[in-house]
């Protein structure tokens, strides 16, 4: 059998690195590639692979919310989780989410390979370096989850649409909904996380890995630092010089 396998990152350069490492196996085809979770959320509803390897950062849509919408669907695939975010807490949260699978960005390539036929076999992976610390944690401990947990699925998208430099009015433009819903949502959202304004937010989201300090700025073509809209241009990516392992751009 050959395991049919979707790819979302927002860095290109990850996604090729990936996509030429996966093509090496015999048993496993790279069927599509996406750059934000919306554009995943599309391919695994029109390709119906058999497993999606998805970063957490990526702008649009983040990988919280994309894998709520692809576990809704009837025939979702297995989910690998690739990012460089290692944080217990939110790494316990995408577990409870039914992914089966989570690896950490600079692992050795073949923990990824393992993970997918992991997967396959209905087994959950978990990158050696990270489950000491998982297993540490009570999986029933509501008090140690990521604050944003709380937040409604639509409240974790408007955090991270203003996060990335977003106004009222362009949020509203983009979810379809009216200035004083977008309004609404970030009056309770801040009232939740116990936030005062939109810098502190914008901080908070980064931190959390709702939101890249790389997002794109919708003013520029740069990448947007700050909800400003201060933009700045990122250092150049570089290959990995090691083929056998993966590339950790953030995300």
């Amino acid at each position: 059998m050959v395991i049919r396998v979707v790819i979302a990152d927002d860095h290109q350069i990850v996604r090729q690195g990936l996509i030429s490492l996966l093509e090496r196996e015999p048993d496993i085809q790279v069927v599509g590639e996406a750059s934000d979770g919306l554009e995943l959320v599309n391919l695994v509803r029109k390709l119906k692979p058999n497993v999606a390897v998805t970063d957490i950062t990526m702008p649009g849509l983040n990988g919280f919310e994309a894998i709520q919408r692809i576990q809704a669907h009837p025939q979702r695939p297995k989910l690998i989780c690739l990012s460089v975010h290692g944080d217990p807490r939110l790494v316990r949260a995408i577990l409870d989410m039914g992914v089966s699978g989570y690896l950490v960005k600079g692992c050795a390539f073949h923990e990824l390979i393992l993970a997918v036929r992991t997967a396959m076999a209905d087994q959950t992976y978990l990158s050696p370096e990270l489950t000491h610390l998982v297993t540490q944690q009570s999986r029933s401990a509501e008090a140690d989850l990521p604050q944003h947990m709380s937040l409604t699925s639509r409240e974790r998208e408007i955090v991270q649409l203003f996060a990335e430099g977003r106004n009222t009015h362009q949020i509203a433009e983009r979810l379809h909904i009216s200035a004083k819903t977008v309004a609404t949502h970030r009056e309770h959202v801040m009232e939740k996380l116990g936030i005062t304004g939109i810098a502190e937010l914008t901080r908070y989201a980064i931190r959390e890995g709702l939101c890249s300090v790389c997002a794109p700025c919708p003013a520029s073509k740069f990448s947007c630092v700050t909800s400003t809209s201060a933009c700045c241009v990122s250092d150049p990516i570089q290959a990995p010089t090691n083929p056998q392992s993966l590339p950790t751009t953030p995300g």
